[in-house]
């Protein structure tokens, strides 16, 4: 599958190194594409422009800052995004470090502005080593899926498959409205880590006993 992230942070690199693992056809998207910094891991990968990594990509995943994603998407286009998966995720933090989607959620944001594309939120309750490496935890964690579309979140668990998480440690949550839980643990994430002393951690749901 042709896959474009648009994005070149840490999360980007680690789906794309995870995804091209599993045999898929991976590009980063950049704002600057010319300019790569001091990232050295960049350097393995193809780097594009958004709009290119949005035309190559049959999924489309967002890993831009959740602050100025709905911006960056709109430069790309609503007709180059529509009728393409959108796995979506980004969250938003202030410079205060609080959550700049308080009410509602990023993905939400996203699917009202651009609604021929299906977005779909997932990954935001881990760090990066763990998206692509669930082995890293000691027992199995969950990953979750908010999405409104059955066929984009049926992509989306093939795709989360590829990195690792198998059906059973899946939790679909339901439709897009969902995305606020996943958005909003990033602050229980954030407190969780430092309570740990490492993010490498993951959040799994503990059913009741059966009588």
């Amino acid at each position: 599958m042709r896959i474009g992230l648009l994005g070149t942070g840490h999360v980007a690199r680690a789906l794309a190194s995870g995804w091209e693992a599993a045999g898929h056809d991976v590009v980063l998207g950049s704002r600057d594409p010319k300019e790569r910094g001091d990232a050295e891991e960049l350097q393995r990968f193809t780097v594009v422009g958004l709009v290119e990594a949005a035309a190559h990509g049959e999924v489309l995943v967002n890993a831009t800052p959740g602050t100025e994603s709905v911006g960056l998407l709109k430069g790309i286009g609503a007709a180059a995004l529509a009728g393409k998966a959108l796995v979506d995720v980004g969250v938003g933090f202030t410079e205060g470090m609080e959550l700049s989607h308080p009410n509602y959620s990023l993905s939400e944001e996203i699917q009202a502005a651009f609604p021929e594309t299906p977005v779909v939120k997932t990954l935001v309750t881990m760090d990066s080593v763990v998206m692509t490496n669930p082995g890293s935890l000691e027992e199995p964690g969950m990953v979750f899926l908010s999405g409104d579309d059955a066929a984009a979140k049926q992509t989306v668990r093939r795709l989360l498959g590829d990195l690792g998480w198998p059906d059973a440690s899946q939790l679909d949550l339901g439709g897009i409205g969902t995305a606020r839980g996943q958005e909003h643990a990033a602050l229980l994430f954030i407190g969780v880590g430092d309570a740990l002393g490492t993010y490498g951690f993951g959040f799994k749901v503990v059913r009741p006993r059966v009588a």
